[in-house]
């Protein structure tokens, strides 16, 4: 078993808090990457998982988020979401270059690789101005805040997968 931490970061202009729409705990915000098999295998298309969608463990003693099998090995692992970790990435911490934790899976078989940022964030610029359902699929978003009378950007957006310690 292995905790791992989805950390992100990204360039924000006269932006702070980057997070899901719902907030860091959002249950319908669906979290795409590939997974790596024990074995080294890469799955071929993106995993979804979200903290709405469960599934029955084997033999009945809990629920996690995902069970897929590896098409070259044949295992079977499992992705279970913790909620209650995340924050939103800050003006601050983007500035130093910093990360900031947004979920924490606990993998059984398979480690997260290739993170993809799709729909459904949200931020808010240095002036108080909500932007929402922002889609970060083209690697960067573009606004102008007519309350700060500025320019707001998102760009280079990064991500990393840390072990952690429970």
């Amino acid at each position: 078993m292995v905790n791992c931490m989805l950390m992100i970061s990204a360039d924000l202009e006269n932006l702070t808090n980057l997070q899901p729409q719902g907030g860091c705990d959002d249950p319908n915000f669906s979290y795409f990457f590939k997974l790596k098999c024990g074995c080294g295998e890469l799955s071929q298309k993106e995993t979804c998982v979200s903290l709405a969608e469960t599934l029955p463990t084997q033999g009945g003693k809990g629920t996690t988020n995902l069970i897929q099998k590896c098409k070259f090995c044949g295992r079977e692992g499992t992705v279970t979401m913790i909620p209650g970790r995340g924050k939103p990435l800050t003006q601050e911490a983007a500035q130093s270059g910093g990360f900031s934790p947004l979920m924490l899976f606990d993998c059984r078989g398979y480690e997260p690789v290739d993170f993809v940022f799709g729909v459904g964030w949200k931020v808010e610029s240095l002036a108080g101005t909500q932007y929402e359902d922002i889609d970060l699929s083209g690697g960067d978003y573009a606004e102008y805040d007519e309350k700060g009378e500025c320019p707001v950007m998102i760009s280079n957006l990064r991500f990393k997968f840390e072990v952690v310690k429970h």
